[in-house]
């Protein structure tokens, strides 16, 4: 890189520090005519400095300033990092400084694909350190700086250079024929293919749990009017979000909340009060309920997890039968709320047993609190799918398909040895399969896919 950029790499906003980055060949010669230091710069040294306006000599802040020499920093070049009061004038004033002495504005994640395209990082570590940025809970922010220390590089590793050995060695037959190489036999060639898949096929497994620690999922808590869904929906949050009273009807439009079970964040949908277009007398809805009815169906249908909330003092009633009936298929909990009033449950509540057999039911509480813990246990446990987690997880699309990708490739690479293809041939798809393991760490990915990768990042990282 020939030019120096320039951004904030601090939120927008007041606050108490605020940091202004720099880094490129004229990284160091600009940040001295911004500041003016008390001591020298060194490297990795912090220097206290004092901002200066040099129009009239007054000191407008002061600041500290740590200088990495090239190449050992963030993105391999010179870089330094002025760091003042987070007033938003004088950070803005300090870039624009900047931008006149020579250095450019930095495009989003460019200090970052920076060290990527210095080979700093690789493009797993660089995906991490967004994810870092972006985590709300500790398990994601654990997770990221596994991966930013290179947990999944390392767990590819193995099977990339067991692909490497295997292309050579058939490479070598094809170029040295004529000098009678010794080439591997069909069976030492499928041998070695097949040890390769395990280690791939558990890497895409663990994209079950990765994509749900780093992305998160729904769960819509749907049921009757007044079962007792709002009250449920506050405990799980732990704090009085939903407005509850005893009138049905009382939740007119989709309340949600974040919260965090295990480190997975689960986004809670409170929805309306499932029930036909009138009311128990008959009566039509009014047209904000029917509304906010529409709307459950909606959140029904998107949600990953659904938490059917019955009424333990009621029997089913036909809405309830169909909407157990509709999550069949689907991962989902039935909850027999207001346990406490266990002694009123109706024997036609206990008629309907058999319809809930096969199904994850629990009796709660939301007064009392019984059953909650278990509640809380079994959505972490349909969440994750009873994943375990591990090091080096896969976290997003573009990862898992370039390992499945490599996978696929194997078994053609494999059918092509037992149908006794010429090696061209088979190294045709193990040159796929490992184009497809360099795309996962960015050996060979495309420039409009680094691109939208680092676009992604905000600025200033």
């Amino acid at each position: 890189m020939t030019d120096t950029i320039a951004a904030i790499s601090t939120p927008p906003g007041r606050g108490g520090i605020g940091i202004v980055r720099l880094s490129g060949p004229q990284a160091l010669a600009i940040a001295q005519e911004l500041v003016r230091p008390h001591h020298p710069l060194e490297h990795q040294r912090a220097r206290l400095a004092d901002v200066i306006d040099e129009a009239d000599g007054e000191r407008i802040d002061e600041a500290v300033v740590t200088y990495f020499a090239a190449p050992n920093s963030y993105t391999t070049e010179e870089m330094v990092e002025v760091a003042a009061h987070g007033s938003p004038v004088v950070l803005e004033w300090l870039l624009r400084r900047a931008i006149e002495r020579g250095a450019r504005l930095a495009e989003p994640g460019e200090f970052t694909q920076r060290a990527f395209l210095a080979g700093r990082l690789d493009l797993t570590q660089a995906e991490a350190v967004r994810d870092l940025i972006e985590a709300q809970t500790l398990v994601q922010a654990r997770l990221a700086a596994s991966q930013m220390g290179g947990a999944l590089s390392h767990r590819v590793a193995p099977a990339k250079q067991s692909l490497i050995a295997l292309v050579a060695l058939l490479e070598a037959g094809i170029d040295f024929a004529e000098d009678d190489v010794s080439v591997a036999p069909q069976e030492e060639i499928a041998r070695r293919i097949e040890e390769l898949r395990p280690g791939l096929e558990a890497l895409e497994a663990s994209f079950a749990r990765g994509r749900i620690v780093h992305d998160g999922l729904t769960l819509a808590i749907v049921g009757r009017p007044n079962a007792g869904k709002s009250s449920l929906f506050n405990r799980l949050v732990e704090r009085d979000r939903a407005i509850v009273t005893a009138t049905p009807g009382t939740t007119r439009d989709l309340v949600t909340e974040r919260i965090s079970l295990g480190g997975i964040p689960i986004e809670l949908v409170d929805t309306a009060g499932l029930r036909g277009t009138a009311g128990p007398r008959g009566e039509a809805l009014q047209e904000a309920e029917q509304l906010g009815i529409r709307r459950s169906h909606e959140a029904l249908a998107d949600a990953a997890i659904v938490l059917v909330v019955l009424d333990a003092t009621q029997p089913l009633n036909d809405e309830e039968r169909r909407l157990l009936e509709s999550v069949v298929a689907r991962p989902a909990i039935v909850a027999i709320n207001k346990s406490d009033l266990a002694e009123e449950e109706t024997e036609a509540t206990r008629a309907e047993e058999p319809r809930l057999a096969g199904r994850i039911v629990l009796a709660t509480s939301a007064l009392t609190g019984d059953g909650i813990a278990a509640l809380r246990e079994r959505i972490l446990a349909l969440a994750t799918g009873g994943a375990a987690a591990e090091p080096g997880m896969l976290t997003n699309l573009r990862q898992h398909t370039a390992v499945a990708t490599a996978i696929a490739a194997l078994g053609d690479a494999a059918k092509a040895n037992r149908d006794n293809l010429p090696h061209e041939m088979i190294l045709i798809d193990l040159y796929r399969s490992l184009w497809a393991l360099d795309s996962l760490t960015g050996q060979t990915t495309p420039d409009d896919i680094l691109n939208r990768i680092f676009a992604t990042f905000c600025i200033g990282k």
